[in-house]
């Protein structure tokens, strides 16, 4: 698929119309016309993009969703074409022009968003922890260690951003009760949206305007001024926040793995390229071989308690940008993951060094900030 600036010349003297930031456009993964995410139906039969997915992996389906196309809006009506990316467009209608507002998978509501509703709608995920907490109802499990067969993974889905930016007010993790969570993480004015950091057009994250206040080179360095505990307790007070939630991304799956091994009777493993991404540890080596990642092979040994850990840790996983949207909240998902598997493990995983959240001021999921 091409694209190219919109000309007139066929119709007589009209002017070459100029396509602002085409270029931009042209490069990024909206624009990706061979991308899995608006390839992957070509093999089916008939070849069209199921309803449920056309919202975000084609341009009618969000103008439908929209309303765009005459059709009640809030919902898709109707399976959409393939050939179709993300287009001018898409984001750039009538509707687009006011809308501002995001119902979250939670069904939590978000208003006065601005222009960025238009990317929330697509960057939210597909799950929460009300689907999570439906999922484990609808299979009625005696506790919550007990394996079901009725139990599946709740998958939240890709760039999941605005689960992560908004914490607690989305209730895109799995928060557990009694714990209080981080909000949404506010960063310093004119910073605080999807396209104050992000172009809206190339996607790219606006580096240069990230290195006037954090000199790190990488982004994946930064550490915040008020990140003055060690989240993942491994002594290391200077590594970037990235690297913080992989440390408990780490402990996290330990635990899980134990877990399993423990309580569920079967080994499991995680491959984040590979549908349902839980699977099956057949020969209970600790990795999932590529004979293992077969969708046939998806873990089915699930209990209450584990399906809330393994949900976090795909949330975490799953947006690239987690460190910089909402890292804090990150690192009370995870801590408070291995926390509750801990519980029953015969021999917890050492979170004596680890932290899940700051001292003092810096510590914004807590009631002096929180109450209101």
């Amino acid at each position: 698929m091409q694209w190219a600036a919109v000309s007139s010349q066929d119709v007589g003297a009209q002017p070459a119309v100029e396509v602002p930031f085409l270029e931009d456009w042209a490069g990024s993964g909206h624009a990706d016309a061979d991308a899995e995410a608006f390839r992957h139906w070509d093999e089916d039969d008939p070849q069209e993009v199921p309803a449920r997915c056309a919202k975000c992996h084609s341009s009618p389906g969000y103008l439908d969703f929209l309303g765009v196309d005459g059709s009640e809006a809030g919902k898709v009506d109707s399976p959409a074409p393939i050939d179709t990316v993300i287009e001018c467009v898409t984001c750039h209608n009538d509707a687009t022009l006011h809308k501002d507002s995001v119902v979250m998978p939670s069904g939590v509501e978000l208003t006065d968003l601005g222009s960025e509703a238009r990317c929330m709608e697509c960057h939210q995920g597909r799950a929460s922890k009300v689907s999570v907490d439906g999922a484990i109802e609808e299979a009625n499990v005696a506790d919550a260690d007990t394996v079901s067969e009725d139990l599946g993974f709740v998958n939240i889905h890709y760039y999941a951003a605005a689960a992560s930016k908004y914490g607690k007010i989305a209730q895109g993790g799995y928060e557990y009760e009694g714990q209080a969570y981080d909000a949404n993480f506010a960063h310093v004015e004119g910073y605080e949206s999807c396209t104050d950091c992000h172009s809206p057009h190339t996607l790219e994250v606006l580096t240069d305007e990230c290195s006037e206040c954090h000199t790190a080179a990488d982004l994946k360095e930064v550490r915040m001024a008020g990140s003055l505990v060690d989240y993942d307790g491994d002594g290391n007070l200077e590594e970037g926040i990235y690297h913080e939630i992989e440390g408990l991304q780490a402990l996290l799956y330990m635990a899980m793995q134990d877990y399993a091994e423990e309580h569920s009777g079967t080994a499991i493993g995680y491959e984040s390229h590979n549908y349902p991404y839980f699977f099956a540890d057949a020969n209970a080596d600790g990795q999932i071989s590529e004979d293992e990642a077969v969708r046939d092979n998806g873990y089915n040994a699930w209990t209450p308690r584990l399906l809330k850990a393994a949900y976090n840790y795909q949330l975490s996983k799953k947006d690239p940008g987690m460190y910089a949207h909402g890292g804090k909240y990150i690192i009370q998902l995870l801590y408070d993951s291995i926390a509750d598997l801990n519980t029953v493990l015969s021999t917890p995983v050492d979170l004596a060094e680890a932290h899940r959240i700051d001292h003092g001021h810096f510590a914004g999921s807590e009631e002096a900030f929180r109450h209101w």
